[in-house]
């Protein structure tokens, strides 16, 4: 017997993950207490105590659903943006939001169009919708938004941008965007992922939020995975007008977030001293990275994320022997750059200890 399946299912390659450190200790016979993991851009400060605190008031009422509309986290979110409730769809990560979106918006006979190198989900979303993908090729590892805006076709439903993207760092400023949105077709949707905007400088960070009341084809998605410290838990949130938020949830399981992710969404929101620590330790963690790279004369892409995209050469070799070191990065083979190893920013002395690590598997 043979199951029938649409062709354009089986052809998914499904999303590679980071390697577990429980895996990693399986296979090498490795302490999984003494192995570093820098492959998934996690936050390594983990969660702060006030967002303990919340879920852990949440235990008792563990035997009920979760608030499917998420109603107090909406209105925090709400106050933090200015922006209506009705503008915001909750996601089990953005990755979900960029699911519901595809799913929405696109299907046989449509196409999406996003950058080569940009984030991998942005292909399955748009694959396993039966859409046509039309891939741009990239500037300097990063988007080329005029090379996009002339990829449009009639059949364009969406546009995915990722800013700062992931897994190559790059970043697009606030005006180049603006020229792109005034640009696009109002038909089109633009899905602006911002999911490590925490992490930019001051100088650097602007409010994309402005431009929601001006176009009602922009969804922008923001999570809580990443400077929040809350990947583990999985919720992120979309910002649209409501024609549009209005058409996700209605794809959107009705309890994709948690009592405990929302609670702990809601403490994170107002945790401002941990969220500051986060961005300092990340910039200070960069610096190290980068400033290593630049005495190896090795290339890499200065980055805008938690991260750094590095050439190594012989990438498949380097990761197996930091594999049996202890240390956990993220090939990047998937993402047509064989030669490129992302690495995660650690604390301190994680970060320390990679770069040694590194350098010996190298034999620099």
């Amino acid at each position: 017997m043979s199951i029938h399946a649409p062709e354009y299912v089986r052809q998914i390659a499904p999303y590679q993950a980071g390697k577990p450190i429980s895996e990693l200790a399986r296979e090498y016979g490795l302490q999984a207490d003494r192995i570093i993991k820098l492959a998934s851009n996690e936050n390594p400060l983990g969660i702060s105590g006030p967002v303990r605190d919340a879920m852990a008031a949440t235990v008792a009422e563990l035997g009920r659903y979760p608030d499917s509309n998420g109603f107090e986290l909406k209105a925090a979110i709400a106050k933090r943006y200015g922006v209506p409730q009705e503008w915001i769809t909750l996601g089990n990560g953005s990755n979900d939001v960029l699911e519901l979106a595809a799913h929405a918006l696109l299907q046989p006979g449509c196409s999406a169009v996003y950058s080569q190198y940009s984030f991998a989900v942005y292909a399955l979303a748009t694959q396993e919708t039966g859409a046509r993908a039309i891939v741009v090729p990239a500037r300097d590892l990063g988007h080329d938004l005029g090379a996009m805006r002339a990829a449009i076709a009639a059949d364009t439903r969406l546009v995915f941008i990722a800013n700062p993207n992931n897994p190559t760092g790059t970043f697009l400023p606030a005006d180049a965007i603006a020229a792109f949105l005034a640009e696009v077709p109002r038909d089109v949707v633009v899905v602006l992922d911002e999911a490590y905007n925490e992490y930019l400088e001051p100088a650097l960070r602007f409010d994309s939020t402005r431009w929601l009341g001006d176009h009602p084809n922009l969804l922008v998605s923001r999570t809580f995975s990443k400077a929040y410290g809350l990947a583990g838990l999985r919720v992120g949130f979309g910002l649209a007008q409501a024609e549009l938020t209005d058409l996700m949830n209605r794809v959107r399981q009705p309890f994709n977030v948690s009592s405990v992710a929302q609670a702990a969404a809601i403490a994170a929101l107002d945790d401002t001293e941990y969220l500051q620590r986060s961005y300092e330790l990340n910039r200070e963690g960069l610096a190290m990275l980068q400033s290593a790279f630049d005495r190896m004369g090795l290339e890499y892409v200065p980055s805008y994320g938690n991260f750094v995209l590095v050439r190594v050469g012989d990438a498949a070799a380097v990761y197996e022997g930091l594999l049996r070191a202890g240390i956990i990065v993220r090939p990047v083979g998937n993402y047509g750059l064989p030669e490129w190893l992302r690495v995660s920013v650690g604390l301190p002395g994680e970060n320390r200890a990679f770069l040694d690590a590194f350098a010996r598997v190298l034999g620099r």
